[in-house]
């Protein structure tokens, strides 16, 4: 280790142990003392459940967040975190409750920094389809240990948005109320709050890098549409998620879906078509929504995109279909990573695991995924090619690099994981980096292959594997996953603090080259052979989905 590394390393330990006999960390923000907890060993000071918005009920329910930058009382008691937004239970809601007063953020930060000292900021928003997911699974304690160890300490923010027909109301009402796309306000509301107070706990307003996985990847492509981001971040890493993953509807091509939300709830039901139902939903009981919320979706197949954002005007987070913005330049020029993992289109792919699904039946399904079409003859043809360039073939499906093996599930399977990973996930990302890259916009890409052996092989590397490599708590405990996550940990911060990669500081590992237009590639995250390669895999089927984009509301 290098002398000013080490010296640097070993002030903040002592720092740590300076202010060791403090079991609680308190900061100040306005009037109010804020306590926190020590995290011990970590070197880490925890803050958590600082609410960032008024709570969004009543009234305010199905309404913009009200940003609220200071606290109530003398006191507040931050050692824990706050409940989850409401959703269907399961594990990603975590295990601390679920409430619609939810709108609450958490701080982990090292333990010797001090008020105004402007560390680099790491800010994440989690995934969960604009329905599921939860801060307080995301323990951010292990990367600002890890920050700290390789002398280039960060402060790590996560926070809760409003989910499902919370965060994402549909239907011709609210799109003449102008109450689209709450939970990607939320994101927005709770940087505001950062900006207001995050010198308190030692971190730079001006040097925040926000990143996410899935929709929350998704929510930060949609907010590079929004002029104020420039102002309130300045890097931003996209985990498997672009503006264009899903496709761009309005609200009232999603009429008949709020309608049948609303039909579940017994108060409200018989005025479910009546286009005044928001008065009667604020005043329902938080049960019958989240109840109507859970009944709706156990419904549906394809919950993906059941509530998600909708198109919401000029004035609005999402203004147009990403392409057509793309080409125009409407996007704010902040640096950022961006990549995806080998086998992004198994999980999408659960309803090709059943028998019987023949070329008619799966056409009609790609085709519903993007109904109602702007074109209709347009997206039969998109249709008809994406399958003939996606043939039939288990060799070449997803998960990839298994030849033929179909472990005792129809190859069908194999087709379609393939199709809609590319669809969704990898032809939105090449599409993305392709456009920056042309507005001399300052990326890096990566392609995340390490293999998974304790999750069952048919789902290859699939969605979201890459998040526990990030967070430096890989469920494999293999010397090549240990080693993949440090330096996963090091780009990640070196990222964030430098806006490059490439910091040197901390593992060893290869240099991450910059995504130009003459050099269009990718680093290969895998523990045995972390390399670069081209961004060339799939290139006819991958060039089609983006030529086509259009057809298919990306």
């Amino acid at each position: 280790m290098p002398i000013i590394l080490e010296l640097a390393v070993l002030l903040y330990l002592f720092s740590f142990l300076l202010l060791g006999a403090h079991a609680h960390p308190r900061v100040h923000i306005g009037g109010t003392t804020v306590t926190g907890r020590n995290l011990g060993e970590a070197g880490v000071h925890f803050f958590g459940g600082l609410p960032f918005a008024e709570p969004p009920v009543g009234d305010l329910r199905f309404r913009s967040p009200v940003l609220k930058t200071h606290l109530d009382g003398p006191v507040f008691n931050a050692t824990e975190y706050g409940p989850a937004c409401l959703q269907p239970p399961g594990p990603l809601a975590g295990t601390l409750g679920i409430s619609e007063d939810c709108l609450t953020i958490n701080i982990h930060r090292p333990a010797g920094v001090k008020y105004g000292e402007k560390l680099p900021v790491l800010l994440w928003t989690y995934g969960g389809a604009f329905t599921l997911g939860t801060s307080s699974i995301f323990n951010g304690s292990t990367l600002v240990s890890h920050s700290i160890q390789r002398g280039t300490p960060v402060v790590y923010v996560n926070f809760n948005y409003r989910l499902g027909p919370f965060g994402f109301p549909a239907g011709k009402e609210a799109e003449d109320r102008r109450e689209l796309n709450l939970g990607v306000e939320d994101v927005m509301a709770a940087l505001k709050w950062v900006h207001a107070n995050i010198d308190a706990f030692g971190g730079d307003k001006d040097k925040i890098t926000i990143f996410g996985q899935s929709s929350g990847a998704i929510s930060i492509g949609l907010l590079y549409f929004n002029q104020e981001f420039e102002q309130l971040v300045r890097g931003a890493i996209l985990e498997s998620g672009s503006a264009n993953s899903n496709s761009a509807f309005s609200a009232s091509d999603r009429e008949d879906r709020w309608q049948d939300f609303v039909g579940a709830i017994p108060s409200c039901s018989s005025i479910a078509a009546s286009g005044n139902v928001f008065p009667c939903l604020q005043n329902a009981s938080e049960t019958e929504i989240a109840t109507a919320y859970s009944a709706v979706l156990a419904e549906v197949v394809d919950t993906t995109q059941f509530f998600a954002p909708l198109l919401d005007g000029v004035e609005g987070v999402w203004p147009d279909i990403p392409s057509r913005l793309y080409e125009q330049g409407r996007f704010a020029k902040i640096p950022f990573m961006a990549g995806t993992n080998l086998d992004e289109g198994t999980f999408l792919a659960e309803f090709a695991r059943q028998p019987g699904i023949n070329e008619p039946i799966l056409k009609a399904a790609l085709v519903g995924l993007v109904s109602p079409p702007l074109d209709e003859a347009q997206l039969d043809n998109t249709a008809d090619t994406l399958l003939d360039l996606y043939p039939d073939i288990p060799e070449l499906g997803s998960p990839y690099n298994t030849g033929g093996e179909l472990f005792d599930l129809p190859s069908t399977y194999k087709r379609v994981s393939s199709i809609l990973g590319d669809v969704a996930f990898e032809a939105p990302r090449r599409q993305w980096m392709d456009v920056a890259s042309r507005h001399g916009v300052k990326s890096y890409g990566y392609l995340f292959t390490q293999p998974q052996p304790l999750v069952e092989p048919d789902v290859g590397v699939e969605h979201g594997s890459e998040i526990a490599f990030v967070y430096g708590n890989p469920l494999d405990p293999s010397p090549s996953a240990r080693r993949l996550s440090n330096m996963m940990m090091d780009y990640w911060i070196s990222f964030t603090v430098n806006l490059h990669p490439n910091d040197s500081k901390g593992s060893r590992r290869p240099v991450w080259p910059r995504y130009t237009r003459s050099s269009k590639v990718l680093l290969q995250l895998h523990g045995e052979n972390t390399t670069v390669i081209p961004d060339t895999y799939r290139e006819e089927q991958i060039s089609f989905a983006i030529d086509n984009s259009i057809s298919t509301r990306r």
